[in-house]
This record gives C-alpha cells, structure tokens and sequence, in this order.
C-alpha cells in the first residue's frame, strides 16, 4: 500500500516488486494514458491483471490502454459500500471490454424501471437492486434513509443502488451487467436521456483532452444540455472537442452547453466524479450574473 499515489513511485513499485495484478481507479488509469511515453521507461512486463473499481472506465479509454499493453487482462467489478462490498466481479476467463463482469454467488441483481417494473430483457436499462445477505441493515438513525434505499419484496430485501445497468449476454453465453449511470446525473435532452459517463469516455478519447466530466445544463428549447469541464492535455480549443464528439454521437448527445477548461476534475477519495459540487458551482455562476 502506497500513502498516496504518485505515478513514478506507482510504477518504481510494480517495477521492484514484480507485482503482477493492480488495483486501481479510473483517474489512475487516466493518469498512465497521460503518460505513456514515462511508462514505456518501466519494465511493467511483470503485470498480468488490471482490476477497476470504483467509477466506470469509458470504452475508449479501455482500448486505448489496451493498444499500449495488448497482453494486460482488463476487468471491471461493481459494489457499493452497502453491499460489503463487490457484487458483479469481471474474470480473465470471459473478458467483455467495458462491462462489470458476472453476478456473484450469493447476490440477487435485479433491475427496475421508472415504473417499478422488473425488467425481465437484455439490453434494458434500468435501476440496479441488489439483495444478499451481505446488505447492510440499515443506517444507523436515519429511517429517512432507509425508506428511500431499502425495499422488501416478496423475493428478498433489496437495496436501491441509485445506479443505472442493464443486463447483457456475451458472445460467451454468460450474463455480464454493465453500469450506464447514475440515476439522478443523467441529462433529459428533449426527452432523451443522456448519461454523462457515456460523454466522458468519449472525450478522453481525444488526445486533447486529459480529464474530464460532464453535467446538465438549463436549456430553453431542450430543458437540459451537456456541457464539459475539461483538463487540457496540450493545445485544444474548446470547438475541437465539440467538433469531435459531433463526429462521435448522435445530436441530442452533443455538448451543446459548452466546453470549460479547468484545472483539476473535483473527485472523491476513491475516484468517483463530484458532478454535484460542478453542478453547484454552475448555479452559482448563473445567480451572480442575476
């Protein structure tokens, strides 16, 4: 365990002790995309095995890690605290880029429309619920709490995970789950919704482009749009990046709330994305021009 993460120790470490499988957030993965010439000066022959926890890591980025180490087995888990802790967990033996892997003994993954419906489909999305022994019981005097997130059913108790996932089958025959979004973070494009994880990924696509996040924005005639804060890697104006995702996604997915360049993308201690703390700040700007 390193105190904290710091790219030439992180790899002087997989270097010296031949470590063969890393444990790692987007935002590191990110960080050795940024820097793959450096990485190149390591000898990583070692590794075998990536595991990617915490936030989803977009496709592109995926592909791009993979084109530098073609021999690095990439999977992705899914959990949440409440669940203690990894309820889908990806295998080497059944790789699907992007998705967080099979459901694992002693979990129940079901998952709900608006409507609370169970979606019986593949390729549906819809809230994530999970049921297993291993689920909290609750959080401690907070009864508001655990109206919101937990639910009894006639096939077991369920937690509410907030996150968005659909149910797909491999060209392997097994059934992987794939995490879309959160549930109160995607963007309502006249009537379509749009998930800013799906946007991000896109973005760190371009070589311009070194960290990113995406959140809605008022609209008049759309009711929200996206618009992009974004980390610069090298000289990009903010029409190339709105350019390249037009030649990427369909209309109602493009930036048309704009692109800002930033400093640093706000994320918590285990990776995830702040989006509230950028959607705070936008609505503070908007009442000081009032």
């Amino acid at each position: 365990m390193l105190p904290s993460f710091d790219l030439d120790t992180f790899l002087i470490t997989i270097e010296r002790y031949r470590i063969n499988t890393l444990y790692l957030v987007p935002p590191i993965v990110v960080a050795m995309l940024n820097n793959l010439d450096k990485m190149k000066q390591y000898d990583l022959r070692c590794v075998n095995r990536l595991w990617i926890g915490a936030a989803p890591l977009g496709a592109e980025a995926t592909q791009l890690l993979l084109s530098a180490y073609p021999e690095w087995k990439l999977t992705l888990g899914y959990g949440m605290t409440e669940t203690c802790v990894v309820v889908t967990s990806g295998t080497p033996r059944d790789i699907v880029v992007g998705s967080s892997g099979w459901i694992l003994p002693g979990f129940n993954v079901m998952l709900v429309d608006g409507d609370g419906r169970e979606i019986t489909s593949y390729n549906q999305p819809g809230e994530v619920w999970v049921s297993s022994p291993s689920v909290v019981l609750g959080y401690h005097a907070n009864q508001k709490a655990n109206q919101e997130t937990f639910t009894e059913l006639s096939s077991g108790r369920y937690i509410r995970t907030g996150d968005v996932g659909e149910i797909r089958k491999a060209s392997s025959g097994n059934e992987h789950l794939w995490i879309v979004d959160r549930i109160k973070e995607l963007i309502k494009v006249k009537g379509h919704q749009v998930a800013p994880a799906e946007l991000e990924a896109c973005l760190l696509g371009h070589s311009g482009v070194a960290d990113c996040a995406v959140i809605p924005v008022p609209d008049a005639r759309a009711g929200e749009v996206p618009k992009a804060f974004v980390v610069k890697s090298g000289d990009v104006t903010a029409e190339a990046i709105q350019e390249y995702v037009r030649s990427q996604k369909a209309s109602y997915k493009w930036i048309a709330g704009g692109v800002e360049f930033v400093d640093v993308i706000p994320k918590s201690p285990s990776g995830k994305i702040l989006r509230r703390l950028l959607r705070d700040q936008e609505k503070q700007k908007k009442a000081s021009k009032l």
